[in-house]
């Protein structure tokens, strides 16, 4: 099975969501290729969509191994070896700096969705590992939302496994037997610009002012 573009993903993916529409809740889509997934899951849902801003803290030795994750409030690291403090803290100040940037970029001078008490539904376009998400859950916890959900259209089964014990509902359209990577199971995996996110936030606004 595979997805015409993240479009479709979203539409497929919001309607295994429907148990939570109109609840008390929020979108969090992960910037930038989530964000299409969530504005077709805020529309059916009837959400705010807010941005995940949050990023991995990457070992120092490879910055794509997450061995945390960064908000800008807060901050998640699972202990290693020969990853001292003063690294950790140089590398949450300069994940700060740049999730300050997106967040005015992205959402202006607004003030973010409360997370208190609501379910939280953090949407992306798929899951590989999962070890990025699972610093991003573990920093968003911090915030006491109600719930915390995760809806992908497609992620690996061992993601979805090392996910489901750190989250109340793990939901994903598709979970291959083998998993090549998020963009194999799209037709059409372009990267998602700093416009198109603007388009589809101010898209979500219009809609949200009409309805």
């Amino acid at each position: 099975m595979y997805f015409k573009d993240r479009t479709e993903a979203g539409q497929m993916l919001a309607a295994r969501l429907k148990k939570y529409k109109g609840i008390p809740g929020v979108i969090l889509a992960v910037p930038r290729g989530g964000v299409p997934v969530a504005f077709e899951v805020a529309k059916e849902l009837g959400l705010p969509i807010e941005m995940v801003l949050t990023k991995k803290i990457g070992h120092p030795l490879n910055k794509e191994y997450a061995i945390g994750a960064a908000s800008l409030s807060d901050y998640f690291v699972i202990p290693h070896e020969n990853v001292d403090d003063a690294y950790i803290s140089q590398e949450v100040d300069k994940i700060r700096h740049k999730l300050k940037e997106q967040y005015v970029k992205f959402m202006g001078d607004r003030e973010p969705e409360s997370l208190t008490g609501k379910t939280v539904i953090i949407v992306d376009d798929g899951i590989a590992t999962g070890n990025t998400l699972l610093g991003t859950v573990r920093v968003l916890r911090k915030a006491d939302p109600g719930k915390i959900v995760i809806a992908v259209p497609v992620a690996s089964a061992d993601a979805v496994d090392k996910l489901s014990y750190e989250v109340d509902d793990v939901v994903a359209v598709i979970i291959p037997e083998e998993f090549y990577g998020v963009g194999a199971f799209y037709k059409d995996f372009e990267q998602v610009s700093d416009e198109e996110v603007l388009y589809y936030l101010d898209k979500w606004r219009k809609l949200k002012d009409t309805g």
